[in-house]
């Protein structure tokens, strides 16, 4: 009698089971993994756009804090000069307002800005929403934020 080479059905069986258990284990680490880095990635931009909220309000002392995004970029090379229009202090990325799940806006004016930053899906691209003012201190918030009035809370 010769035996046949090759795994049981039995055993292929216990082979998935083990897969499937250490799947179900590691998705859902993934997931808080992905919106632990989404939500770093927020917070980074809105640094971003704090300093260069101050960086344009140096330069344009006439205009204030830009009004939009799209006046904090740019595609300045050597022979295109920054303007108030086209400052080149951020990345185009950035300046679509959406980046690593989150959506960002701003509203500026002569006398200061405010800068908030919303995930597109919550419990999916992030948790939390932030925002900052011109004090330049990052707020958290567990619920939306259409604006930042400074009564969030400072993150830590």
């Amino acid at each position: 009698m010769q035996r046949q080479k090759g795994f049981s059905l039995i055993e292929l069986l216990i082979v998935v089971a083990i897969i499937l258990i250490i799947a179900a284990i590691a998705i859902p680490n993934l997931l808080r993994a992905r919106i632990a880095a989404n939500e770093s990635s927020a917070v980074a931009s809105v640094r971003t756009i704090n300093t260069a909220m101050i960086s344009y309000n140096s330069d344009y002392p006439t205009v204030g804090f830009a009004a939009n995004l799209t006046a904090l970029t740019g595609t300045c090379t050597g022979t295109v000069v920054p303007s108030s229009g086209a400052a080149c202090l951020i990345d185009t990325t950035l300046a679509s307002g959406a980046k690593s799940g989150y959506t960002f806006s701003v509203q500026g004016t002569s006398g200061g800005y405010a800068v908030w930053a919303n995930p597109q899906h919550v419990n999916t691209t992030g948790v939390r929403a932030f925002c900052s003012v011109a004090d330049a201190v990052i707020r958290t918030n567990t619920a939306g934020i259409s604006t930042c009035v400074g009564s969030e809370t400072p993150l830590q």
